[in-house]
């Protein structure tokens, strides 16, 4: 076991490198838009073309070779060193430290309740198979499944923005904040912090995570990322729960006269979880980190997959090497966390001679 978790490090380091290396050059084969707003404004102003744009280069770092550029990057990627994003004018690290926190603000609970809520629909849909609530539900699934989450972004903010109004149409990052600046559990406040700009009231109001306006204005993107993630458990969790529902063992017990809630929730949700372990993880992280990205952009999010998309529109090359490298590294450990727990849950598994 230990040599299988050690060989698997191994691989994700080197999936890693070779993910880094395709960013790197597809960033650096793109035709760089700082340097043709440069020679724009060159021409427009009567300068040597050729001398703005290689001061331009010198400026941005694109002077040196490009085993030299390639070769300061890794270094500097594998360092700690993760550069200067030109986008947002600060270090890579400080864009993260506030990134990383709004994107787990609703993946977080979205992946927890998409878990929860979908096994256990999925178990009540086989338990109830060829039903009228099996049929529901497995519609709901594969709605969930053939939407686009960027649509069905939309359309929510359209509803329950702009015609309801429950919602507000754009997404107050200092909601989750105190008045210094950082980020807060749950806090009060009175009308002169940064959130509650152009509002007069008396008395104190919540700032933090946890306040209720930061809550309200999490619900729609959790609730659209875990249409996909939901639909996926669901299906998941029934064809499992499917195989064991014609069991001998299952055959006993509603012999015996076993409540069908028990027969589920003992003797069929048991073995049907050991393969569900494998999609938790990995899958569900993927359509998590996938899906985060297009949400992030409708709702406004400052999350990472905004960031990475202005990143990319800007080829701000060293935060785009960071926004995918870090829910690369979740997914590839996340694929590790799911053989070690298939291991664990399963003692036949046995990875000692692969």
């Amino acid at each position: 076991m230990k040599w299988y978790i050690f060989r698997r490090m191994l691989w994700a380091g080197f999936a890693s490198l070779i993910i880094l290396t395709i960013t790197f050059v597809l960033m650096d084969q793109t035709p760089n838009q700082r340097i043709m707003e440069v020679q724009m404004q060159a021409m427009m102003d009567g300068v040597d073309l050729e001398t703005a744009e290689q001061a331009a280069e010198e400026r941005y770092g694109l002077a040196a070779p490009f085993h030299e550029r390639y070769y300061m990057f890794m270094t500097n990627i594998f360092q700690g060193n993760w550069g200067w994003s030109l986008e947002y004018n600060q270090p890579v690290i400080d864009v993260m430290k506030v990134a990383i926190p709004f994107s787990m603000m609703y993946s977080v609970p979205a992946v927890i309740l998409s878990t929860i809520l979908g096994t256990i629909i999925g178990l009540y849909s086989a338990a109830n198979q060829y039903t009228t609530k099996d049929y529901i539900a497995t519609f709901v699934a594969f709605f969930g499944l053939s939407i686009p989450n960027f649509w069905f972004a939309v359309i929510t903010l359209v509803v329950f923005g702009t015609w309801l109004g429950w919602v507000d149409i754009g997404f107050n990052n200092y909601y989750a904040m105190s008045a210094e600046g950082g980020f807060t559990w749950l806090e009060s406040t009175d009308d002169n912090h940064r959130a509650f700009i152009g509002q007069e009231f008396e008395g104190d109001r919540y700032v933090g995570i946890l306040s209720p306006g930061n809550l309200k204005q999490l619900i729609l993107p959790m609730f659209v990322l875990m249409t996909t993630s939901i639909a996926t458990v669901m299906r998941y969790a029934r064809a499992e729960a499917l195989e064991y529902m014609d069991a001998d063992f299952v055959k006993t017990a509603k012999a015996k006269g076993v409540s069908s809630r028990t027969i589920v929730a003992k003797h069929v949700f048991r073995p049907a979880s050991i393969p569900l372990m494998t999609i938790f993880v990995g899958r569900i992280l993927g359509l998590v980190m996938a899906g985060s990205y297009l949400i992030e952009v409708v709702f406004g999010i400052p999350g990472i997959g905004l960031a990475s998309f202005e990143a990319i529109m800007r080829q701000d090359t060293d935060l785009v090497a960071i926004t995918i490298l870090i829910p690369t590294f979740l997914a590839i450990v996340g694929n590790l966390v799911e053989d070690i727990m298939y291991a664990i849950l399963d003692p036949r598994i046995d990875y000692s001679d692969k």
